[in-house]
This record gives C-alpha cells, structure tokens and sequence, in this order.
C-alpha cells in the first residue's frame, strides 16, 4: 500500500503550508490522534484478529471518508480553515470511536464468523457489481445481516443454576451424540432399538432431528455440532421429493428451523433452503377459499386433507401456525406472496360467525363453512392462538388485528372453557357441540405460558387477572406431573368421575417427551422469577434422566402411572428442538434470547422480531 495512503495527512499541494515544519498546534494535534489511532488499529488488527489484512482493508476502507475530507480542505483562509479543523477533528474523533467498537466487536466473534462475515462482505460487493436487479444467482435480494441480541448467552452467576443448566447441556449432547451415532440423516432415533426413525409427516424428506436442533447446538454453544449439522444441511438437504407432506408439520420443524439457524447464524444457506422449502409449500394454498390444504405432494403440487377430519376440514392449528414464519419469508425472500397467503385466512375467518365467540377446530376449504363444533386449545387448536399473539409481538406490536383477535378470543375461552375443580385446580376444557367434556391434553399446558406472554399487552385492569390465569395453569399441570409414579405428566389428563389432574383411559397415560408444560415453567420464570418454577423444572430434569434416558439417547414412556418405564423407543425431534431448549433456557439469564428482541415459534425455533422502526429498509434483518 503506498505511504500516502497510509498517512492521510502528509503535506499535499492544496493545503497552504509549503512544508509540515509549518503546520499549525491544531493540524500537529490532528495528526498525532490519527496517527495514534492507526496505530492501534495496526497492531489489534496483526495480533488479535485473524485474517487481519482482510479486516484492515476493511478497516481503511472505512476511514476513506476522513482521509477525503482532510485532503480536500478549503486553503482560502485562515478563520474558514480553522473552522473546518474542528469539523475535521471531531469527525476523525467519531470515526475513531466507531472504528474502536469495530474492532471490539470483531474480537468477541468466534473465528468462523469472522471468516462468514468477510464472505458476505466480499458476496455483497459482487452482487452490487452484477446487473441481475439486486438478485443473487438463487433469485433471492440482498439482505443485510445483523445478529439481534441475545443468540448466545453468558454463564448465570448462582453456582446452583449453573450446575443445573450445565446437566441440561449434557442432556443434549447425549441426545444429539447418540443421534448422529446410531441415525444420522434419519428423521429421527430409536434409541432402543439404535436405528433411524421416520415418521410419514415428512414424507421422504430427511433429517428433521438435524434441522430441528440447529438452533439449540447454537445458543448451547455446541459450535462443532453445528457445524457438522450446518455441513449436512448445505450437502444433503433434498425437498425435490415425490412425496406428501404436513405442510404444518414442515413448516414448523424444517421452515421455522432453518429460518432461526439463519438468524442466528448468518449463514446464507439456511436462508436460500428456507425459501426453497417455502416456495414448494405454496400450492398448498390452492382452494377456493385460499385456506390450504394439511396435506400436500411436493412434486405434483396436489393437496388434500386429513380423511378422519370433519368432512374432509381443514384443522385450525394447521392453517392457524404458518403466520409467523411466512412473514420472515417474505421478508427475507422479498417475495409478498408468503404474507398475502397467510392474510387471507385471517380474511376468511374474520368473514365467520364464530359460536360463542370461539374457533371451531374444523373448516372447510372449499366451502369456507365451519365443519362440526368441536373447540379445544390442545389439539387440533391450540398454536392457532399462540401465533394471533406471537404475530402481534413480532409485528414490534403493529399488528392490530391479530392482537384483537387473541385477546378476543382469550376472552371467549375463559367464560366458556376454563373451570375450576372442587380441589382448586383452574383447566381449560374442550367443547363439542356447546357441551364440555372436562379433559385437558398435555398439549394445552403450553396454555400457561402464553397467558402470561400475553399479559402486559392487556388492559390495565386485566394484566394481573391474566399473570393470576397463567399461574393457575402452571400449577394445574404440574400437578398431572406429581400424581404420576415417573413424575412425568400423561398426554390428557380429566376432572371428572372423582379424579383431578389424573389420566383415567390408557390411552392417555403416555409421555413422549413433550415440552408444553416446561415451556409454561421458562415464560412464567422469565415474568416472575419466583423460584418454584425452576424447581419444578429441575424435577423434570430428574425425571427425564431417571426414565427416560437409556444408552443411546433418550425415550418416551408409554404409561407414566407404572413404577418401572416401559419405552416407546422413540426420540422426538421436539424432544431437541423444545424441550431440551426450554429447560435451557430456564437456568439461564433472562437476556438470553430475550422477548422484546425474539418471538419463539410453536417449536420452539426464535425468529427476530421485526422492528417497525425500519420499514423504510424492508431488506435489512434487524
């Protein structure tokens, strides 16, 4: 590089002073703070940073504005001159305040990320210099890329809490260890049997597990399995498949997945996948009333639906939990499609008559009429709810219509679903042609917890009645837990015939390692810090390692009231994505992955929510 370059201030012909010797205490004082803070940026730069002549080309790059502005000066006089010095020194002061956070920042990234980052600076210079209308190769528009807060965390300062979210790291590395031994590249484990497993929700594509852990190796800071994860996804990650999928269960696994992976990493190829896998779930939508199928060959782009649902319906927690990732969609691919999809059903709902002010489970799309009125927020319901308030927080709370329609219908499910036993044990019941049935599904556990995310968006004089709600859950479905003999809670519990909180069908009485009601114990954690809920998690934890872990990861049981387990042999994708990250992040600081920057998905994967502040700049990830 030649010195002129290197020293933006030697003596040029337009400036008034025949020599340096004359430069004035001003211009000397400038001169050694550049020099100074060159001379810092030199050395960080050789001995901290690897790849240092990237990041100083960068670095010079950067200070180019400063070296113009000196350079090019006014010489005319004295009292201008001396005027436009102060200018000059207070922006090389700016620039180099700037450029020392820079630097700092750069430091605290790991390797590889700095590696990424040189990458998509030097991806982004060559898109900028091709005419292909601001579109990459793979027709997808430049994003700028920036971490939101919070991807990973810091150890908690309690010894107790710390020991405890090191035993839930543990918990995962055997899960995911034993899942790359014995089922790499299967959907997902048998852990008893050590051999893949794959459910026919993916049809023939592969490695849910892998997609559904990313983001938990990542803010687990379980960096080389995400690597290994990440290499996976770049090489093996086919959807070209001629076969039927959920197209709920997709999108949440394997879209919300890649999407958060992509968020928290940077990495480009969890993004163009993300849009890939998208755009082959849009014929999905084809119906006549825009409301899409829960069945669907990604090939021939045919759908259909559940035969055992109503008439052939449509399920509300299918069509109801695709909102919140096709926003991100649209958002990152620039393609509009994905949200007006997902606008419309709001549409076709709003057009409805709903019973009592409730949601039937059951819609058909050709009709546009509900089928049979049967309402639950477990399932068939419940992440319909969930994502009317998770799209009005990740809306940065501009989204007035779905907030209306959650408080709406929350409403709606406490005057007519929600009871109290003769114990004291608030549950929320379903209903099936305007007569309750007093069961509650394991899956409605979740229930509590978004009561309580859903809190302080209500008004003032609900706020604490709502908090109150969101306890009383919590405590109903840690009690489904106590009252077993694995200390593990059944899939639907009921208050009825005498008994309270307790499975009676054998049927029922199964765990297959879900996450609902430790999800309810992290958001009610996060709210209140009342220590219980970390007791009852770490319980759980207790639990989970007594029973349901064996030698090759970890298994769901098929009846919680028996003394000794008897094994499903099945490990959960959700078992990773979910629960494992839920208790995570209960032993951790509540600034790690927190809520005004991250809205977590019905599987758990974090999306970034979308500031509002920056709709000027609809390309940009905040």
């Amino acid at each position: 590089m030649p010195v002129a370059t290197l020293l933006p201030f030697t003596a040029t012909p337009s400036r008034k002073s025949a020599s340096p010797t004359s430069f004035r205490l001003t211009e000397k004082f400038i001169l050694l703070l550049v020099f100074s803070a060159f001379i810092t940026l030199c050395f960080g730069a050789i001995f901290f940073l690897p790849d240092s002549s990237k990041l100083l080309s960068g670095v010079f790059f950067h200070s180019s504005a400063v070296e113009t502005n000196t350079r090019t000066g006014p010489d005319s006089s004295d009292s201008g001159s001396a005027g436009n010095d102060e200018r000059v020194l207070a922006k090389i002061k700016k620039d180099h305040e700037k450029a020392l956070l820079e630097a700092k920042d750069t430091l605290q990234k790991r390797p590889d990320e700095i590696k990424q980052d040189i990458i998509n600076e030097k991806e982004k210079v060559v898109k900028e210099s091709v005419s292909q209308g601001g579109k990459d190769g793979n027709n997808l528009p430049f994003v700028e890329y920036h971490r939101p807060p919070g991807a990973t965390g810091h150890e908690p300062l309690d010894s107790e809490t710390r020991e405890r979210r090191a035993v839930v790291k543990k918990m995962m590395k055997h899960a995911w260890d034993s899942y790359r031994r014995w089922a790499w590249g299967s959907n997902e484990l048998r852990p008893v049997s050590k051999q893949g497993h794959s459910s026919n929700l993916f049809g023939s594509i592969k490695g849910a597990t892998i997609v559904d852990a990313l983001d938990t190796l990542y803010i687990m800071e379980m960096f080389e399995e995400f690597d290994a994860a990440t290499d996976w996804v770049e090489k093996n990650l086919d959807f070209n498949v001629n076969a039927e999928v959920s197209v709920f269960e997709v999108n949440i696994r394997f879209v919300g997945g890649l999407l958060s992976a992509y968020y928290l990493s940077g990495k480009e190829v969890f993004r163009r996948k993300a849009v890939e896998l998208g755009e082959k779930l849009l014929p999905a939508f084809k119906t006549p009333t825009g409301i899409p199928w829960a069945l669907l060959n990604l090939k021939s782009g045919i759908g259909r639906n559940w035969p055992w649902a109503s008439g052939g319906s449509s399920i509300l927690a299918e069509y109801g939990t695709l909102h919140i990732e096709f926003m991100h969609l649209s958002k990152l691919s620039g393609n509009p499609e994905f949200a007006q999809k997902v606008m419309n059903i709001r549409k076709v709902l709003n057009r409805l008559d709903k019973p009592q002010g409730l949601y039937p489970n059951y819609l058909n799309p050709n009709s546009g009429q509900w089928g049979q009125h049967h309402v639950s927020v477990g399932g068939l319901g419940d992440s319909f709810y969930e994502y009317l308030l998770k799209a009005w927080l990740m809306s940065d709370k501009t989204d007035e219509e779905g907030k209306k329609m959650y408080y709406d219908a929350l409403q709606a499910i406490e005057t007519n679903l929600m009871r109290k036993s003769s114990g004291g044990l608030t549950y929320i019941a379903e209903w099936k042609g305007g007569l309750l049935e007093h069961k509650m599904g394991h899956l409605t556990c979740f229930a509590g917890g978004m009561i309580a995310l859903g809190a302080d968006g209500a008004p003032s004089d609900k706020t604490g009645h709502q908090m109150e709600m969101a306890a009383e859950i919590a405590r109903t479905c840690h009690e489904s837990y106590a009252r077993t003999a694995l200390k593990l809670g059944p899939e639907a519990f009921r208050f009825d015939g005498g008994v309270e909180a307790i499975a009676t069908r054998q049927n029922e009485k199964y765990f297959i390692l879900r996450p609902e009601v430790i999800e309810t114990y992290m958001y009610m954690w996060r709210f209140t810090h009342d220590p219980k809920y970390r007791e009852w998690g770490w319980e759980a934890v207790q639990a989970l390692e007594q029973h349901c872990k064996v030698e090759a990861g970890y298994s769901g049981v098929r009846d919680v009231y028996a003394s000794t387990p008897n094994h499903d042999d099945v490990q959960q994708s959700f078992y990773l994505a979910e629960t494992l990250k839920y208790l995570y992040l209960l032993f951790s600081d509540d600034d790690h992955l927190p809520f005004d920057h991250w809205v977590f998905n019905t599987e758990a994967h974090p999306l970034p929510v979308i500031k509002k502040d920056k709709t000027d700049r609809p390309n940009e990830v905040e």
